[in-house]
């Protein structure tokens, strides 16, 4: 059993950057892959970018692409999701999600935390 914790959401002007954080506790919490989805009001969720237990294994989602970095410190048995160039359109709830199988992003994931949201807006 996982549990996720987000943080660092908040309020950014366009153009500006943001550190989302996923804490993962539980047992074996490194050897799961995370990913981070999204959520804007009247669209369905999707699927920004997710990283293997290891870091080796890296996708990203069009819109994420030379935007976003998502890294990991397993002693911290931590997720980051670093944002820059954020535009409205970026504006959602930002989940993290864990599971076992890296390939099952972004279709299934066990474990997930309640969000955090991130406002686009000047």
């Amino acid at each position: 059993q996982l549990q996720l914790v987000e943080s660092g959401g908040g309020l950014v002007q366009p153009g500006g950057s943001l550190r989302l954080s996923c804490i993962v506790s539980g047992d074996l919490a490194q050897y799961y892959a995370v990913g981070w989805f999204r959520q804007a009001p009247g669209k369905e969720r999707e699927g920004v970018s997710c990283i293997s237990s290891i870091g080796g294994n890296i996708a990203y989602s069009d819109s994420a692409k030379g935007r976003f970095t998502i890294f990991r410190d397993n002693a911290k048995n931590t997720v980051y999701l670093q944002m820059n160039s954020l535009t409205s359109e970026d504006t959602a709830v930002y989940y993290c999600a864990a599971d076992r199988i890296r390939n099952n992003y972004p279709n299934y994931m066990e474990y997930w935390g309640k969000g955090t949201l991130v406002t686009v807006s000047s």
